[in-house]
């Protein structure tokens, strides 16, 4: 490995750490500007005065702010021992104050579910939107052209919330057409389930693929009228290697911009997804978490998302000079 790019991966990777303690530090603080007390609500309904002042010394809400802040960074590295709830192994992400449940098994336990709608959300917007954003640059200014550009209008419009019933309504409850949506892991039946997650994936890709058809067709038609791209056409080549192997490359670098943020976005939007079609992932666990005032998991989930943006960020830039030659790494 180049060493431009070791001293690129150290300088991003410690940027990335600092991005994720500050993150971290923020959500503590604002979790503590919440008046409801996660003391009380993990005592419960009848909770003598006694009752609630141990549970408080337990999970350490009597000491400072910053000395709390501090037990739980150092657990993540080390483990802590938690009077509560016993040994915490590293990564200690700590123990949730609803359901009793260590914050790290339960990410560990969901992420699947959100890893499978993400990313297949992913695979079909950017083959759908790539492709016809090419298609409508192809055809400029015929129809093709304007039905893309018209149905790009309105996938924008849609909402998760609103196409989702609607389709389960027709696909499932009406024609028949495919299963219900849920989780069944890949291990056990890929085709199970694929078919199970067709339409939570069709979903989430709507409004993504509308953005990528409006942006690729905007790009591409920008490239062709590049002066190398006019140099390949009078040098003899024809219409199709110019467009597939000159001004496609030129475009790919915006989109592959685009593409690093809105995969990081898509996991975001997984939360709507997941509560719309009862997928237990972890956009249902942030939202218990906000609900019950459960900091341990609220930072948890939290982590989880800095860290998915932090990394593809990281190989949105590495994947600038795999495309392009003209970027280097610095």
């Amino acid at each position: 490995m180049p060493e431009s790019m070791v001293r690129f991966f150290l300088r991003r990777v410690a940027g990335a750490a600092m991005i994720m303690v500050i993150i971290s530090v923020v959500t503590f603080v604002l979790f503590y500007a919440v008046p409801r007390d996660p003391a009380r609500a993990f005592c419960g309904k009848i909770c003598p005065p006694q009752n609630l002042a141990l549970i408080r010394h337990n999970l350490g809400m009597d000491d400072p702010l910053f000395v709390q802040y501090w037990h739980w960074l150092a657990g993540v590295f080390t483990g802590r021992d938690l009077p509560q709830f016993g040994e915490c192994a590293a990564p200690c992400l700590g123990y949730s104050f609803a359901t009793r449940e260590p914050v790290f098994s339960a990410i560990l336990d969901r992420l699947p579910v959100t890893l499978s709608v993400t990313f297949g959300a992913a695979v079909v917007l950017l083959t759908f939107g790539v492709v016809t954003g090419m298609i409508a640059a192809w055809q400029q200014g015929r129809p093709l052209d304007k039905i893309a550009s018209a149905s790009s209008v309105i996938g924008a419009s849609l909402q998760i919330y609103f196409v989702g019933p609607l389709l389960v309504f027709f696909a499932v409850d009406t024609l028949g057409l495919l299963p219900r949506p849920a989780y069944v892991p890949i291990t056990e039946d890929p085709g199970r389930w694929f078919v199970h997650l067709l339409i939570p994936w069709l979903v989430l890709s709507i409004i993504f693929t509308a953005n990528y058809t409006r942006m690729t067709r905007s790009v591409m038609i920008e490239q062709l009228a590049e002066d190398y791209v006019r140099t390949a056409r009078a040098k003899g080549m024809s219409g199709r290697t110019v467009f597939l192997r000159f001004a496609w490359r030129g475009a790919m670098i915006p989109i592959v911009t685009i593409f690093g943020v809105d995969l990081a976005t898509l996991l975001g939007g997984a939360i709507i997804t997941e509560q719309t079609f009862t997928l237990h992932g972890i956009g249902e666990l942030a939202v218990r978490a906000v609900q019950n005032t459960d900091l341990p998991m609220l930072l948890g989930v939290t982590l989880v998302g800095a860290f998915a943006i932090v990394t593809l960020t990281i190989l949105v830039d590495v994947l600038y000079a795999v495309i392009d030659p003209r970027v280097r790494l610095r």
